[in-house]
């Protein structure tokens, strides 16, 4: 087993620090982008390929379980190839993979660029967080995960409407194009900045079978959160299958690789209690904002007539206070616990989702965009103190492989968080339009009364019992996404007994002395 050994990296100053800031904060806005750009362009992409929306939607499917298989397997490559050559070569990929996608002729060619670009994107996210936090001092890393912080909170929100706009004004192979400019000067930056700042490296055996678990176990999750809501879920055989295979799989990829010598993923990590629960409050905590970022923009374009781009602009405030808050927290985080800064995060969380939980089928757009505004600085406390009680105490050879499988942990529970959201609320407004039917017909004088006056009117009676079910559809998916943003508030509550699990960070920094540096 061959291995070379590097001196530890200082860290960078003035324009290169800027730079290297910078360079890193793209590669994330651009990789996060990507997996939320192409949801809002589906149907000009199926129009344009001669497919139906369905088979449309596996340009995202494709994205999803690539970028879910290889993101914890950052650790193991780091070790094998280095931090900063693994980086370069995900960037150059990525690049490639963005030019195919907007090239491809028909849907079999895009849907395979699609799942390049979504395996070399996996170890883009918890490298630029390592590169990013060796490039700061100890003392000054929380800033440092609050500039990285910023890019990924604001990226999801972009996406969508930046992928409508582009949709709209030009035509969809510019939301692949758009990556080519920016993955080149990222890749300069970086070459110029990090090169001689590479990582030690191992040459490690590579597990051949905790790999194919992994693919397994992972890829038929993935499809299963997917195509689970088209399928009916467990009534079809298919969801069944897979859920099955992913059970089995997961049950024996936790048993081999805690048996194994050089596993691919590192799940030794989560002995620790700081790693353990910083990743389940972040991943519970990201899987119910995911949610509701696909739940609300769903209720205002179906039941409220809102249009997607007005519906991305309530969405839009979200990222004001992300933004201006999010170095301040970072300024803070050093001489203030962790857990607190979380706690509070939960807090705000929790009453945005109960503001949000009182909405009716005639709320304005104000009341709408307050909570929303206020989500921004739930935001801003939520990614930095969890991402550094995550990171603290980690030597620098486990940074890469504690980002990666954190990360990948979170933007599974996205995935769960978007899929349990739409299956409760198609399941909830079934419910509540049931209990509302109940009080419609010839039993209920109000509602008789009601028919009446429509039909005095000049309506038909079928006319008018249309208006009636119209009506009880709104109030009952109304009711029904109050629901969930009810249950979201209690939930981010309680995920405050978790944050306090944690040990204490002895800070100057989320990673003690001997680990960044």
């Amino acid at each position: 087993m061959s291995s070379t050994i590097r001196p530890a990296v200082q860290p960078l100053a003035g324009a290169q620090l800027a730079l290297g800031t910078l360079a890193l904060s793209l590669a994330v806005f651009m990789n996060v982008l990507d997996t939320s750009i192409a949801n809002v362009s589906i149907p000009a992409i199926a129009g344009d390929m001669g497919v139906s929306p369905q088979q449309g939607t596996w340009v995202i499917t494709s994205f999803a379980v690539a970028n879910a298989i290889s993101v914890p397997l950052t650790g193991w490559l780091t070790t094998r190839f280095g931090q900063v050559r693994l980086f370069m070569t995900s960037i150059l990929l990525f690049i490639v993979a963005s030019w195919m996608c907007g090239l491809a002729p028909n849907i079999e060619t895009l849907i395979a660029a699609r799942v390049l670009q979504g395996a070399v994107a996996g170890p883009m996210i918890p490298l630029s967080q390592t590169l990013l936090l060796a490039s700061y001092p100890v003392a000054k890393s929380a800033m440092a995960l609050a500039l990285w912080g910023m890019t990924t909170l604001v990226a999801p929100i972009m996406g969508p409407l930046l992928g409508g706009w582009i949709s709209d004004n030009y035509s969809w192979p510019w939301i692949f194009y758009i990556n080519i400019p920016v993955g080149i000067f990222t890749l300069w930056i970086t070459w110029l900045i990090y090169r001689e700042r590479e990582s030690s490296t191992r040459s490690l055996p590579i597990d051949k079978i905790g790999l194919a678990l992994l693919v397994i176990w992972v890829g038929a999750l993935q499809l299963m959160l997917d195509k689970g809501k088209e399928l009916d879920w467990f009534s079809s055989g298919e969801i069944v299958l897979l859920a099955a295979v992913a059970l089995l799989g997961f049950i024996y990829f936790i048993i081999w690789e805690l048996g194994d010598d050089h596993p691919v993923v590192d799940l030794s990590l989560f002995r620790g209690r700081n790693f353990s629960s910083g990743v389940i409050a972040i991943s519970v905590g990201y899987g119910l904002f995911f949610g509701s970022l696909v739940i609300l923009p769903l209720w205002l374009q179906t039941q409220i007539g809102y249009t997607a781009t007005e519906a991305g602009k309530v969405m839009a405030p979200v990222g004001i206070f992300a933004i201006l808050l999010s170095p301040v927290i970072g300024k803070l985080l050093p001489k203030t616990d962790s857990r607190l800064v979380a706690s509070c995060a939960f807090l705000v969380f929790g009453l945005v989702f109960y503001l949000r939980s009182r909405y009716t089928p005639e709320v304005d757009t104000m009341a709408l965009m307050i909570p929303t505004l206020i989500q921004g600085a739930a935001m801003s406390m939520f990614f930095i103190p969890l991402s550094s009680i995550i990171l603290s105490g980690q030597p620098h050879d486990k940074m890469a492989a504690a980002s990666g499988l954190s990360n990948f942990v979170r933007i599974m529970f996205g995935g769960i968080g978007a899929s349990v959201s739409t299956t409760l609320w198609d399941n909830r407004t079934a419910l509540h339009h049931a209990q509302l039917a109940e009080y419609s017909g010839p039993h209920n004088p109000a509602f008789q009364q009601a028919v009446q006056g429509m039909t005095a009117q000049g309506m038909s009676d079928a006319q008018a019992l249309s208006v009636f079910d119209r009506l009880m559809s709104v109030q009952a998916s109304t009711m029904a996404a109050t629901d969930i943003f009810w249950i979201s508030a209690i939930l981010f509550l309680l995920l405050i007994g978790i944050v306090w699990l944690a040990k204490p960070i002895k800070l100057h920094g989320p990673v003690d002395a001997g680990g960044a540096h």
